[in-house]
């Protein structure tokens, strides 16, 4: 065992555990233990992919202080720290798999109304997700299916077309390690194309690789327990400002919008969107509701509770998640995911609180070197994880832990 001292000694003596069951083991084998192209093994046990692991992350320390880091983080990962799967597959496997991420969730630069940025936007995820990451988006940043396009001379096919596109993407790309690709696509509630996003799992084999969900905004909820009616709009193009009386209501609405170029933007910063016509909130909710039920798609997500909680809310503006929607996060944001197996603490039926403490604690530390030794597909996304290090935690095992014998 790794060499340690204080607290975190005294508790490791006492830590009790539950052997690695089969399926456990088959799970590593497939998942996370290191092969060369050939499939011969490099991990010989999961010590060994825990020793791997704990070196890579200890590497991007100072030279004088790698010891102790790598003494760290094997002790932590020996006693209950369970890294999110990039990092346990990938950490220390550059020799073998250069191109691959310590990091499993991300989501996408904001993706503007061009077929330029669109077209690069899914480039980005297919490099991203053959690097072993998931991904994030939101979709209602695209015109409605119907609007004139003037570069094209023709009418737009709608945002949920374009989601077809990253959908085929992502199937096609071999995410790495052999993982299907993850995908979350969000969409505004106030969009005028939202009941075709409610509706769009309806049809057979239509964004299999995605999980969807919508952004409920308080206004949305207040309608909906007043029974009013909702607007469906979106931004007007400056080119379309002679077009509307943009102090008429029935007309145009001012809201704020995550895209401002090539907008009509008021000085408080609130854009001028059009609006394409008027459903009832309930009528919405219901749709909702009932595919929910049938399909259980799509989700929603209380985006003006997200933005309102979230510490960097200075800096930030939060408008979709990772795939599986635990962690929301900035454009280019990144996470790093993390259990606490807590059926080592369980002594005489209780958890004891300082061993899980200072293994939560070397675990969140190992974030940081973790953002460091991935690859990224642009320093955009490496800047953002860098600087906001968003680490989610979770405890498992509860059952396991409850019905643990001293």
């Amino acid at each position: 065992m790794a060499k340690t001292d204080g607290t975190i000694a005294a508790d490791s003596k006492t830590t009790a555990g539950i052997a690695l069951q089969p399926a456990s083991e088959d799970i590593w084998t497939q998942k996370y233990r290191l092969t060369s192209k050939d499939g011969t093994p490099i991990d010989a046990s999961v010590d060994a992919t825990w020793q791997r692991v704990a070196r890579a992350l200890a590497d991007v320390e100072p030279a004088e202080q790698r010891e102790h880091w790598y003494e760290r983080f094997l002790w932590a990962l020996r006693h209950g720290a369970i890294p999110a799967g990039r990092i346990i597959s990938n950490a220390g496997a550059q020799d073998y798999k250069p191109a691959t991420s310590t990091i499993n969730c991300t989501v996408s630069g904001t993706i503007t109304d061009s077929m330029d940025d669109i077209l690069g936007k899914v480039h980005e995820a297919g490099l991203t997700l053959k690097a072993g990451c998931g991904i994030g988006y939101e979709f209602s940043t695209l015109r409605p299916r119907g609007s004139f396009v003037s570069g094209a001379g023709a009418h737009t096919s709608g945002p949920l077309s374009f989601m077809d596109i990253f959908d085929k993407m992502c199937f096609t790309v071999s995410s790495a390690g052999g993982r299907r690709g993850a995908q979350m696509g969000t969409f505004d509630v106030c969009h005028p194309d939202v009941r075709e996003f409610i509706r769009a799992k309806r049809e057979d084999g239509r964004l299999r690789q995605f999980n969807l969900s919508l952004l409920i905004t308080d206004e949305f909820m207040q309608a909906v327990e007043a029974d009013g009616e909702w607007p469906l709009i979106f931004p007007v193009h400056a080119k379309e400002a002679d077009e509307l009386d943009l102090a008429d209501d029935s007309q145009v609405i001012w809201r704020e919008w995550p895209v401002h170029d090539g907008y009509l933007v008021r000085d408080d910063g609130l854009v001028a969107c059009k609006v394409y016509g008027r459903a009832k909130a309930r009528h919405l909710w219901d749709m909702i509701m009932v595919s929910t039920y049938d399909y259980a798609e799509p989700g929603f997500i209380l985006i003006d509770r997200v933005n309102q909680l979230n510490n960097n809310w200075w800096c930030e503006a939060i408008r979709a998640t990772n795939p599986c929607g635990e962690q929301p996060l900035p454009p280019y944001g990144s996470c790093l995911l993390g259990s606490v197996n807590l059926t080592k603490f369980v002594i005489d039926r209780s958890v004891t609180r300082r061993a899980s403490t200072g293994t939560s604690t070397a675990r969140w530390y190992a974030s940081s070197p973790a953002c460091w030794t991935t690859w990224s597909r642009s320093m955009a996304c490496r800047s953002s994880s860098s600087a906001m290090r968003s680490s989610p935690s979770a405890a498992m095992a509860w059952a396991s832990s409850a019905s643990a014998r001293p």
